[in-house]
């Protein structure tokens, strides 16, 4: 049976993908290991491996219960932010972008319509 699954994504500038990740948004450390950083946000693990060149194609996307909350996030990560929250109706959902230390972008959205929730762990 499975498990669960990791993403990874290769990053040139390891200490300060690492720390925007853990700081900034808030995901904690899921396992370590040498040159390789696995960080959890309630169901998303996301591995930055040091690597020569980073996986800049990515977009790494975190969604949160309220729509508060992306406001929050939003009021917390302005400087970094690319566009503001806004009602996205083809999706249903309320989000905004930005990019992390490395340029890679970043989602931060709110789902408005019920989503079925297969893993609060």
């Amino acid at each position: 049976p499975m498990a669960g699954g990791i993403v990874f994504l290769r990053t040139a500038q390891f200490v300060p993908v690492r720390t925007f990740y853990l700081d900034r948004i808030g995901m904690i450390v899921w396992l370590e290991q040498p040159d390789i950083a696995i960080l959890r946000h309630g169901n998303l693990l996301v591995g930055f491996h040091r690597h020569p060149t980073a996986d800049l194609d990515a977009l790494v996307t975190f969604f949160y219960d309220r729509r508060e909350d992306v406001d929050a996030m939003y009021a917390r990560l302005r400087d970094i932010a690319t566009t503001e929250p806004k009602e996205n109706p083809k999706y249903r959902i309320y989000n905004f972008f930005g990019v992390d230390p490395e340029g890679r972008r970043v989602e931060f959205q709110h789902f408005l319509h019920p989503i079925r929730r297969i893993c609060d762990g």
